[in-house]
């Protein structure tokens, strides 16, 4: 499932932003691409909370193809990360860019997050759990 927000960015022809969900198991991913911010941030709040409804275990998003993040972005993720410990699920994210890094950093985020360097990691994890 893909959920795209339009802008004016690159002339109309194609999404700003988009947060497309798949199933590795019961682990939700979730892969952004573009510029999340005040502009779109509804793909991401509805990728997140189809996750949940549809009984994620665990939601990883892979933010490796995000080229930007405002604290729009950042406060979605927080949420949805409280949102998942509410209904027995995790929300950790993987890839992170540096310029997403960095602010994860500055604001202190990425220390309420499980982070993964990259998406394979976050799902062999999975599969070396019990």
């Amino acid at each position: 499932m893909a959920v795209d927000a339009y802008g004016t960015a690159d002339g109309g022809a194609g999404p700003r932003f988009t947060a497309d969900m798949r199933w590795s198991g019961r682990t939700a991913v979730v892969v952004l691409a573009g510029e999340l911010d005040h502009d779109n941030p509804e793909p991401l709040r509805e990728a997140l909370a189809t996750s949940l409804e549809q009984g994620a275990e665990r939601i990883v998003v892979d933010c490796g193809r995000l080229t930007f993040c405002d604290s729009t972005g950042l406060n979605i993720l927080l949420k949805g990360r409280l949102d998942a410990c509410q209904a027995g699920s995790s929300l950790e994210l993987a890839a992170l860019p540096p310029m997403v890094a960095r602010m994860f950093d500055i604001t202190g985020a990425k220390a309420v997050f499980t982070v993964h360097t990259g998406l394979q990691d976050a799902l062999s994890e999975e599969q070396e759990r019990p």
